[in-house]
């Protein structure tokens, strides 16, 4: 591998793995001498890459000047087809828009040959199975979680109950039949998994969160995972209290 390459997968290395990247991984990764990533590292930064970071603690890309933004291979096209024609195919109105947009965005960057590419991509994504109805704004629900601002629900459980409930919104999963938010609810004092569905209104109170949600969306994963690796009767998570 020519040290341009080494370069090159350095960079992709220093994006995609948990930041910050210790020296000692990114050697591993490359088969190399610590001493030699950070060889290369200042290697990168002279060529205009804003890397963060010092011996002992790890690297953050905060600017990538090294590689043209807008470069792809034939399979991480056929990726980027098949994701956005899904997300035009499963989201909310707002999403798919967003989707069809991002895709025309691409396609305008890159060099022709790529273009036609991606116009002909041998991927494609249709849905078959229609979802159950949801009838609140879930591009509002998706802003409010976002931005880590606490809502008040309208949540009508399996049995036809409703309840009011005020949560901390933290993701929304696109599952096959129905759209689910993970959530913290205030009444339950405990993680919640929510039916979009099932949510009559959704208010803004106000009120937010920040900065926890990332925090406790990996803690609420590891719950799921664990529960799912190692069951014990129903999950609380869903149908101890008829959320689900």
């Amino acid at each position: 591998m020519s040290k341009s390459d080494r370069l090159l997968k350095l960079m992709q290395l220093i994006r995609t793995l948990p930041a910050p990247v210790t020296a000692a991984q990114l050697a591993y990764e490359l088969d190399t001498s610590e001493r030699t990533i950070y060889r290369y590292i200042e290697d990168l930064r002279a060529a205009g890459a804003v890397i963060d970071g010092e011996a002992g603690y790890g690297f953050t890309v905060v600017e990538d000047a090294t590689m043209p933004p807008m470069m792809f291979n034939a399979d991480e096209i056929e990726a980027l087809v098949l994701g956005l024609r899904e997300v035009q195919q499963v989201g909310d109105p707002v999403l798919a828009n967003a989707a069809k947009n991002v895709l025309s965005k691409v396609n305008a960057s890159l060099p022709a040959r790529m273009q036609m590419q991606m116009k002909n991509a041998v991927l494609h994504a249709r849905k078959f199975h229609r979802r159950y109805p949801v009838s609140i704004d879930v591009a509002a629900l998706r802003k409010a979680t976002r931005e880590e601002r606490v809502l008040e629900i309208s949540y009508c459980d399996k049995d036809g109950a409703a309840t009011l409930r005020n949560i901390w919104p933290l993701s929304i999963v696109f599952m096959d039949e129905s759209l689910v938010l993970l959530a913290h609810c205030l009444l339950r004092a405990d993680y919640r998994v929510f039916r979009v569905d099932r949510i009559q209104m959704i208010r803004a109170t106000g009120d937010a969160f920040k900065p926890r949600r990332v925090g406790m969306l990996r803690e609420f994963l590891k719950q799921l995972k664990s529960e799912i690796q190692h069951p014990i009767g129903d999950s609380s998570h869903y149908d101890g209290d008829g959320s689900f």
